[in-house]
């Protein structure tokens, strides 16, 4: 862990700063115990905190110490617990990208108790029904309440890989019976993400004009690296959902690409191994990587003889096939006969008849 970033998160609950008062309003943003576990209720952005905020809990021998910026004036907010004691269940109106610093971090989400270790990120929906679950055990956890106009905007932008673009609109987003919620495990130590979100510690205390968009620089930078250096922990169900949704982004890719892709042409798109792709597209379809290119190129190199004067050759080549010969091997292995003869029989069929019913 980066020694700057636990460094950061303490002076932001520092003991030196005013405590926030029980009377105000603020402090069950921060922190609120449960009261009712059958109304769960909603929490907003926090007034002029909009599209960004930061909640930082710093957790030591039974007390939560809190903070939130960008806010008008310094505080902390400190709150003594029973080991074991759960908040109030609630939803969000902006999505929630939670980071474990330190320690562990432990959450109820959709009924489902799950332990986040130092290093792991939980990036929870709107509407997602959860809880936290305070321990006695030294932790430090950072909030990020993201806008959905501004995590729109992110995962839009080009550097957004598309394998995290993909998941998270069509699985987060939308298909919300299935996933609100995603468990991010780094696969190896990495101080990158920790330098990400130590740099927008400063920038969401300054909060000037410029901070919305080294902000936003930022938020693209983390997901990129949650897209290429994290793993996606999901039960068997959810995964299989996740697979069927990259099979759909890969196969998408390929048919656009069709006449030049290349195994490291997904590599470098995707991020996941080379023999990846070829497990993922056999699971579907039964074919090899390289088999479905082909499947894919000679389906294209048919609509071009039926719709297009051009000649074989040139149809080969625009196909992805340079080699004559072995363009014509497999055309005739595929359709049993030869790229003139399926063009001869498709102009031998007689004309459709268009005579009215008597």
């Amino acid at each position: 862990m980066s020694s700057n970033l636990i460094r950061l998160c303490r002076e932001l609950t520092d003991s030196d700063l005013p405590l926030l008062s029980y009377e105000d309003p603020l402090r069950s943003r921060l922190i609120c115990p449960e009261y009712d576990k059958s109304a769960p209720e909603v929490k907003t952005f926090p007034p002029a905190a909009a599209p960004l905020f930061l909640l930082c809990w710093n957790i030591s021998c039974g007390i939560l110490n809190a903070s939130l910026f960008p806010i008008k004036k310094d505080f902390r907010c400190c709150y003594s617990f029973t080991p074991g004691e759960h908040t109030q269940p609630h939803t969000h109106d902006y999505i929630e990208l939670a980071y474990v610093v330190d320690g562990e971090f432990r959450q109820l989400i959709l009924g489902r108790e799950i332990t986040f270790h130092s290093g792991d990120f939980c990036l929870i929906d709107r509407n997602c029904i959860h809880s936290d679950i305070l321990q006695n055990g030294d932790s430090t956890v950072l909030f990020l309440g993201i806008s959905r106009t501004l995590f729109d905007e992110i995962i839009q932008e080009k550097g957004t890989d598309q394998k995290i673009t993909a998941f998270l609109q069509s699985a987060l987003l939308k298909q919300k019976s299935l996933h609100q919620y995603l468990h991010f495990v780094p696969r190896n130590t990495s101080l990158e993400v920790e330098e990400c979100l130590a740099a927008l510690i400063p920038e969401l205390k300054n909060n000037d004009a410029a901070s919305r968009y080294i902000c936003k620089g930022l938020l693209i930078r983390i997901f990129h690296i949650l897209s290429t250096e994290y793993e996606i922990s999901l039960s068997r169900e959810n995964r299989q959902a996740m697979n069927y949704l990259l099979f759909t982004e890969v196969t998408s890719y390929i048919r656009e690409n069709y006449a030049s892709i290349s195994v490291q042409d997904l590599v470098d798109r995707f991020h996941f191994q080379e023999d990846y792709y070829n497990r993922l597209i056999k699971s579907r379809t039964g074919l090899s990587y390289s088999k479905y290119v082909q499947h894919i190129r000679l389906e294209k190199a048919c609509e071009l003889l039926l719709s297009s004067d051009a000649s074989i050759d040139e149809i080969s080549v625009a196909v992805g096939y340079h080699n004559k010969g072995f363009f014509y091997k497999i055309f005739c292995e595929r359709f049993q006969a030869t790229p003139n003869e399926i063009r001869r029989m498709h102009l031998k069929q007689p004309p459709e008849d268009t005579t009215p019913d008597r």
